[in-house]
């Protein structure tokens, strides 16, 4: 008592700030009962999830990744579309071009290897079999898929995607369509969202997008590309955004937001991100849960695979082409289309012999590539209240902010974590307890 009674008469001391509580979710979020999740950048047969367009970098160098060695190697890959790119959509499309382009220069005789087993791979694989070449897929991981990754046990009650799993209905409805076909099941999130921080709540964000299309505006009127986040900055956009406010949460945090979900989609931060280039669209998808990866097998029915088996080298000439195996092997094929993602070939996962030229390297070195990872969460029962299915958190210095509620949707107490950028990268330093302990303490704001 006597302290607090000589702070309060030491007239010229500086007042002490109200300490912000610590937050702690014992009590108030169970721990799951399941979980899982993906650490894109720290698997070394992708090295991230998604490439974008960074600061500097065009469509044309996607262009020139995909332009063939001497008629003898291809490539393809979501890196190299020009059309949907990022998306298992564009990898399909370029998977499909580049077997077409072989097919023009090639001997009906001829065998061909596909590197990689993913959306790419498998259908370059399945165009050229009908065309009836003798096709060889090889795949690196003891699976296929690539950055498609289906989940399925009996701890689930249904299949969980730990990569691409999202879908734009408009841009991707043939791909739907097909899963459909298929018997896979999708679900359409719907656009009940809710942006909750510690102290408050919004329903709405029309503050972060604003501020974006203005920056992103201001952007593509300079005579040379800036980062999105320089954008924000000289555009104004940023100033403005964080005078505003929305409900109870204030503009700046809807806007750091914002970003943040903006790098789940091209799994980098707003300072990477070209102002020229970057597509200010972050809207509830389509998502897959009825395993995506069942996509992959149907195309690669039938074809000859194989799988945990890496190729270290490319060699090409007239003659033909050369893999030299992981297994110490090598394999001879007349012509390869190359499929293996672009962080791969960032960190000369393959060596080419001769070097690839300089329009390719260049390609490689100005392409960004992102990640995205995909944390999934059961629960014994739901937490929370809310029927929101959208969840963003605001307002904290949490890496994971962007949330998916399954239940209104499936009846089950599933919520899916999605992180991009610099954030996603952070998390993959963590341990699993301790990154578990850290989304707990995330979700608190939206307990009941």
């Amino acid at each position: 008592m006597s302290v607090l009674v000589l702070t309060a008469c030491a007239q010229d001391a500086e007042p002490n700030p109200t300490p912000t509580p610590t937050r702690t979710a014992d009590g108030v979020v169970p721990t799951p009962a399941q979980s899982r999740r993906s650490s894109w950048a720290a698997d070394s047969f992708s090295r991230g999830s998604v490439s974008y367009l960074a600061v500097g970098s065009t469509l044309d160098h996607r262009e020139a990744l995909r332009e063939p060695l001497i008629d003898r190697v291809f490539f393809a890959g979501e890196a190299s579309a020009t059309e949907n790119a990022g998306t298992v959509t564009g990898a399909i499309a370029s998977g499909n071009r580049a077997a077409l382009d072989l097919h023009e220069v090639a001997d009906s005789a001829d065998r061909i290897a596909v590197i990689g087993a993913g959306a790419a791979g498998a259908e370059a694989a399945r165009i050229l079999s009908l065309r009836g070449y003798d096709v060889v897929v090889i795949e690196a991981r003891d699976r296929v898929g690539g950055r498609i990754e289906s989940i399925t046990t009996d701890d689930w009650p249904f299949p969980i995607e730990l990569g691409a799993w999202r879908q734009a209905p408009g841009a991707d409805a043939e791909l739907l369509a097909n899963l459909a076909d298929m018997d896979v099941e999708v679900l359409s999130l719907g656009d009940t969202s809710v942006y909750r921080s510690p102290a408050g709540e919004s329903e709405t964000d029309d503050i972060g997008p604003a501020a974006v299309d203005t920056a992103l505006e201001w952007a593509a009127s300079q005579a040379s590309d800036l980062p999105l986040d320089e954008a924000l900055d000289e555009s104004g956009a940023r100033g403005s955004a964080e005078a505003a406010e929305s409900g109870e949460v204030a503009g700046a945090e809807l806007l750091v937001q914002h970003l943040a979900a903006l790098a789940t989609v091209y799994g980098a931060d707003s300072s990477e991100l070209s102002g020229w280039f970057t597509t200010n669209v972050v809207e509830p998808p389509t998502v897959v849960t009825g395993g995506f990866s069942a996509l992959l097998d149907d195309s690669l029915e039938g074809v000859e695979t194989f799988l945990s088996t890496t190729v270290l080298g490319i060699a090409y000439s007239d003659d033909g082409v050369s893999l030299r195996l992981g297994t110490g092997e090598s394999l001879a094929v007349q012509r390869a289309i190359v499929t293996v993602p672009l962080g791969v070939l960032k960190d000369s996962g393959i060596e080419f012999d001769p070097l690839l030229p300089f329009s390719h390297r260049t390609a490689i070195d100005a392409l960004g590539m992102g990640t995205i990872d995909t944390v999934w969460l059961r629960f014994d029962e739901p937490f929370w209240s809310t029927d929101a299915v959208v969840w963003n958190l605001v307002g904290t210095d949490d890496d994971v902010t962007l949330w998916y509620n399954l239940e209104p949707l499936t009846g089950e107490p599933i919520l899916v974590g999605l992180v991009g950028g610099e954030a996603a990268l952070r998390t993959e330093e963590l341990g699993d307890q301790d990154f578990i302990d850290s989304l707990l303490l995330t979700l608190v704001p939206f307990a009941s």
